[in-house]
């Protein structure tokens, strides 16, 4: 017998973390891990709309760092040292590093702010910054509510967004779609 995908144990509004915590769907951690669920998406998205192969393989990569994460923020640390869950690495973000430099070495120096657009791959990448600075800024709310985050998530999801935003040009410069530079109204 195939395994049904609802449980309704979560019909009252509540959820558990892993290591069996009840919280409310409504907790900060739940948004917080959801939200970096919308991003692995949207990462998805990005490499659907991606022909680069390199960029694809990255993108891979990035996603399975964003489960990692989710498990982080899904674990009651209380009993997450009882339990063997995957790491984030200082190496993950030597990697988006790398990559950032890699891309800028091709790209044009910006000039002026950007405004996102001009190919669907572009601004589905801006999308996912986006929402990859949602998740950082949730990261840090759970902080400042002394609720436990790894560091290191909340520097890998600040190096992804500078990564997504980067990735963006790098998109629009490899299918040859001219940036959209923002001219501010000044009268």
């Amino acid at each position: 017998m195939a395994l049904k995908i609802y449980t309704k144990t979560g019909d009252l509004g509540k959820t558990s973390l892993i290591g069996g915590t009840k919280v409310p769907k409504s907790h900060i951690r739940i948004e917080t891990y959801g939200t970096v669920d919308e991003l692995n998406s949207y990462v998805g998205l990005v490499s659907d709309h991606t022909a680069d192969n390199a960029s694809r393989i990255i993108l891979k990569e990035i996603q399975d760092r964003l489960f990692t994460i989710g498990s982080s923020l899904a674990c009651d640390p209380d009993k997450e040292p009882l339990m063997k869950m995957p790491d984030l690495k200082e190496s993950d973000i030597t990697l988006l590093e790398k990559q950032i430099d890699a891309m800028n070495d091709v790209l044009p120096p910006m000039k002026s702010f950007l405004l996102p657009g001009g190919h669907v791959a572009v601004s589905t990448t801006h999308v996912a910054r986006c929402v990859c600075r949602r998740a950082e800024r949730l990261c840090v709310n759970m902080q400042e509510h002394e609720l436990f985050v790894d560091p290191l998530v909340i520097k890998y999801l600040n190096r992804l967004s500078d990564y997504l935003f980067v990735l963006s040009r790098y998109i629009g410069h490899l299918l040859q779609v001219a940036e959209i530079p923002w001219k501010p109204r000044v009268s």
